[in-house]
């Protein structure tokens, strides 16, 4: 296994960070990468290779995947695309800039690495790419519309690479967390207060009622929430199984709602999601 390698986004805390540690430490060669050169620094400083991505700047995604083929010989065997962020709101107060700039960080980015690493894994002759999706991602929620979309079309576009790639060696993965202990409420905050004019929103009160007490206070964990770990154990199956499943969905929540939207009719589903 010491000879394995493979590149994850999004490592500064929560999934990506539990995930560098995890693989590490069943001898993966782990390609940390971050947005933020200083989060980037603090893993070096652990050991870790730490490239610079940040999803909305094609030119970082491109130096890192030449760092890192160039540092491993050319070869690259997995790629972990985990690195997204939140815009809470109410999807009639969200103004079409923050849409552009939540898929450019949420897909648009990933997409760009994905394509950048599939030379290498078809010249090697295996591969395997595993997007890190949401149970947001087939079932939406309200004040998510923005997440919602980004993890919808992920999916989709997830999907038919998988299609696509069955003619090759290489393996095309999807990962549905649901609530997992992340640091992802508290970073969405900026977003929020940059994209959102929730005073003049015709649903102010509720925000007041609803997303403000969620966003800004400390209620503790989801019900059912888990820690990171739980999406590196699926993860870790990902990647090492000679067979690996399309998709595989992380905590109760998850496991829930894809069987109400396979049983349920849509407004009985919708009746259900209406009360998260």
């Amino acid at each position: 296994m010491s000879d394995r390698s493979i590149l994850i986004s999004g490592c500064s805390s929560g999934i990506g960070l539990d995930a560098a540690h995890g693989l590490r430490k069943r001898g993966w060669r782990v390609f940390a990468s971050c947005r933020r050169i200083e989060d980037c620094e603090s893993l070096r400083a652990n050991g870790f290779e730490a490239p610079l991505i940040d999803h909305t700047k094609p030119d970082t995604i491109d130096q890192a995947v030449s760092e890192v083929l160039e540092a491993t010989g050319g070869r690259l065997d997995a790629l972990f695309n985990n690195g997204a962020h939140a815009i809470p709101g109410a999807v009639e107060d969200l103004p079409r800039d923050a849409l552009r700039a939540i898929f450019d960080a949420n897909l648009f980015g990933p997409h760009q690495l994905t394509r950048a690493v599939i030379p290498a894994m078809r010249q090697q002759g295996h591969g395997r790419i595993i997007n890190n999706s949401s149970v947001l991602g087939f079932s939406a929620l309200r004040w998510r519309g923005a997440y919602n979309a980004t993890k919808f079309a992920m999916e989709g576009l997830t999907d038919t690479l998988r299609l696509e790639m069955r003619d090759t060696p290489i393996h095309v993965i999807l990962i549905e967390p649901g609530p997992i202990t992340t640091k992802i409420r508290e970073n969405s905050i900026p977003h929020f207060e940059k994209w959102v004019d929730w005073k003049g929103s015709a649903r102010a009160h509720q925000y007041e009622e609803t997303l403000l007490k969620r966003l800004y206070g400390s209620n503790g964990p989801d019900t059912f929430e888990l820690p990171p770990e739980a999406v590196t154990k699926k993860l870790i199956h990902a990647l090492e199984a000679p067979n690996p499943r399309p998709r595989y969905l992380v905590t109760t929540p998850t496991y829930m709602m894809a069987a109400f939207k396979r049983l349920l009719p849509t407004r009985a589903v919708d009746a259900i999601a209406g009360r998260l």
